[in-house]
């Protein structure tokens, strides 16, 4: 009976994600005649793809460290309220996510416009208009945007289990507000954190819809590439091998989630 109810698990896990990526790592190391070959690989090497896997990971580090900045006192006040009150602010994190993730995105080209809102606003207050639209900044404020509850809910649910005892022993102690978080909360909230920061970064890292509506296509990111390399250009081998290097990150990202998120942590006081 165990075998059969796990059964369609193994089905599902066979078909969308051991068979396609089989399919990638096949394509990464054939040619377009089907030969063993290292050239997709080593094509990555050029300046031009270098360039843009150091933007794609220089923009998934920025939108993760603000999401982190802004989702590490937002989960601390909401591990702090009343039960209820916790239930009420955790429906408000989510309830963007209700939305679908196109619209938001397009949400957000209607704000950020030269036209849009924000700057119409700013040209009625004599202070725009500002162009925000296809800059770096907008691309990095979608991720933020988007991924930001994926920040706040691993690190929330780490704070609810913190036991108050601890931080009221580390006030007994002597410790002031400062020390308490730095060596009480911090360290009980790291596993937290590093799934946070893992499950922002990852998404982040591997985003294109992003950077092409509110980058204009002006910021060529990773995801950018594969799907061009398979909707437009056709060139399977090539897509499928900067995947693989991309898969290889995202594995590398999740090695140091599990590395860190299930060793014990050390309070300091």
């Amino acid at each position: 009976m165990h075998r059969l109810a796990a059964a369609p698990h193994i089905v599902w896990s066979v078909l969308f994600i051991i068979a396609p990526l089989m399919f990638v790592i096949y394509y990464t190391f054939t040619d377009a005649n089907g030969k063993f070959t290292f050239s997709n690989i080593a094509s990555l090497a050029q300046a031009s793809y270098f360039e843009i896997f150091m933007r794609s990971i220089c923009f998934a580090l920025i939108a993760t460290a603000v999401c982190l900045v802004i989702a590490y006192p937002i989960a601390y006040f909401i591990s702090k309220a009343k039960p209820k009150t916790q239930k009420i602010l955790m429906m408000l994190v989510m309830l963007p996510m209700w939305t679908n993730f196109l619209i938001r995105t397009y949400s957000w080209m209607a704000l950020l416009e030269d036209t849009g809102i924000i700057n119409t606003f700013l040209g009625k207050i004599g202070l725009g208009p500002i162009h925000m639209i296809n800059t770096a900044g907008a691309v990095i404020l979608g991720m933020v945007y988007n991924y930001l509850p994926y920040m706040i809910l691993p690190i929330y649910s780490v704070m609810s289990k913190i036991d108050v005892k601890l931080i009221e022993a580390a006030y007994d102690l002597g410790s002031n507000p400062f020390q308490v978080l730095t060596g009480v909360i911090f360290p009980l909230s790291l596993s937290g954190v590093i799934s946070g920061v893992t499950m922002v970064f990852v998404p982040s890292i591997s985003t294109f819809y992003i950077s092409q509506k509110l980058g204009g296509g002006n910021f060529d990111l990773i995801g950018d590439t594969i799907e061009r390399q398979f909707q437009t250009a056709y060139n399977y081998n090539l897509g499928a091998a900067i995947s693989f290097v991309l898969m290889i990150l995202i594995m590398i990202s999740m090695g140091i989630m599990n590395k860190y998120s299930d060793g014990e942590t050390e309070v300091v006081v």
